[in-house]
């Protein structure tokens, strides 16, 4: 398929902030953006899981959502999903066929990966009929290229340190950054713990003319159960009360999903009035692979994923550990890029598990594991470093004398750190789930 093979070529060219690029095709293509409603989801953390919650929201009420996500794990088709199934290949490559014909067409639009994908991803869509997009930005907000959509709902999840050479190096330049999603009249709801980041985002919505909405004062989230299978909790909203099971493990997914559902609440034209047994099933059969995914492989001990990228994740991935009995318990095999804050992210998570192997992730940006030794082993009880993620799995997995552990049953290997290395792990792990390999990179790597 020459057009998936050309979008893996751009993966190399790294990322650009603006809309003129994508506006500009857009504009080729028919806008074809403006041919369904959509939702606009950013943040620093949770992003993700919030979109994936509230598609599986739409589904349950009986629409057709088209969900757009990044990054991928494995295949990039993960990234463009509608109702409950992700793009089928040969489906993606004509769309990608029809993006690059936009921008081939003189005068030649210089085109990135992430916009190659978000434009396939608005054809698709629109192609589709579908009765909500809901797109999850990549970065920022304000010049991402999901910007581009008129969305009737914005939400930020959350706001914390990443990307900051693109975003600022102070939380409320990051949350002016993310607030450029709301719309003048449309609905903004926001989430973010630090108060200073609060107000940035409470000044950015007045003078965009947003109407804003913020999660702590009108959601009551509180967790009953924690565990690997998943988070028991109690919601309450302006409009209703509700017990809600989701298989997200964590309380940070409680508010993720709690996120989602008011987000359905705020969006009436879209979603109607969501019946309880609607709301029930939509978070009990969300789908989000590889953020706090426990797999179970035939041989070995079970390994819980989590693509913990920044020390914000970190601090809810140690969370989760506590919360769930297994803190200072589990061994992790750990590896990220190296221009993140690695240093913050060991600080949060390494003193929570029993030891650490240190692996290099996708490269060229991804750290060796004698630079991660060097910078982040400290941070640990036990550090010691293994090629790649698939020995660092194998070496936990045996004691001393080259035999499975004793502990029966042992508790599980955590792999976290970068999507891309939960991705590989993933593929090897769950091939029948991710569909094989994928034969290029993942983009713009931002995570």
């Amino acid at each position: 398929m020459k057009n998936l093979s050309r979008l893996e070529s751009l993966g190399q060219r790294g990322m650009r902030l603006g809309l003129e690029a994508i506006g500009a095709a857009c504009e080729r293509l028919g806008r074809p953006e403006r041919d369904f409603p959509s939702v606009l989801i950013g943040g620093t953390n949770g992003k993700g899981s919030t979109a994936a919650t509230l598609s599986s929201l739409a589904v349950e009420a009986g629409l057709r959502p088209g969900l757009y996500t990044s990054p991928h794990l494995v295949a990039v088709t993960e990234r463009i999903r509608i109702g409950r199934e992700d793009a089928p290949p040969g489906a993606l490559d004509e769309a990608l066929g029809r993006v690059f014909a936009a921008v081939d067409a003189a005068p030649a639009i210089p085109f990135t990966y992430f916009e190659a994908t978000t434009a396939a991803a608005f054809l698709l869509f629109a192609g589709a009929g579908v009765d909500v997009g809901i797109l999850e930005v990549g970065l920022g907000g304000r010049f991402d290229a999901t910007n581009v959509a008129p969305a009737g709902l914005s939400v930020i999840t959350s706001i914390a340190f990443d990307h900051m050479a693109e975003l600022g190096g102070t939380l409320p330049l990051i949350a002016r950054e993310k607030a450029g999603i709301f719309r003048t009249g449309r609905p903004a709801l926001i989430r973010a713990e630090a108060e200073e980041a609060l107000a940035a985002l409470r000044d950015a919505a007045a003078r965009a003319g947003a109407v804003l909405h913020e999660a702590p004062s009108e959601l009551a989230v509180a967790a009953r159960s924690v565990s690997s299978l998943g988070t028991a909790f109690d919601l309450e909203t302006p409009e209703r009360r509700i017990f809600l099971r989701t298989p997200l493990p964590g309380e940070h997914q409680a508010w993720n999903a709690a996120l989602a559902v008011r987000a359905a609440e705020l969006f009436p034209e879209v979603f109607g009035r969501l019946q309880a047994e609607a709301v029930a099933r939509g978070v009990e059969n969300v789908r989000w692979p590889g953020r706090l995914e426990l797999l179970r492989p035939p041989e070995g001990r079970p390994v819980l994923l989590d693509g913990c990228h920044n020390p914000e994740g970190a601090r809810s991935l140690a969370r989760f550990l506590r919360d769930s009995g297994l803190s200072g318990l589990c061994p992790l095999v750990f590896g990220g890029m190296a221009d993140k804050d690695l240093e913050g992210i060991a600080r949060e998570l390494f003193p929570a598990v029993s030891e650490v192997v240190l692996v290099r992730a996708a490269p060229p940006r991804g750290a060796s594991p004698d630079e991660l030794l060097e910078r982040v082993g400290h941070f640990a009880s036990r550090a010691r470093t293994a090629p790649d993620v698939l020995a660092g799995i194998a070496a936990l997995s045996l004691d001393a004398a080259g035999r499975p552990p004793r502990e029966s049953p042992s508790p599980p290997i955590i792999v976290a750190g970068s999507l891309y290395l939960v991705g590989e792990a993933r593929a090897h792990l769950a091939p029948a789930e991710s569909g094989g390999a994928d034969p290029g990179g993942r983009g713009e790597g931002r995570s």
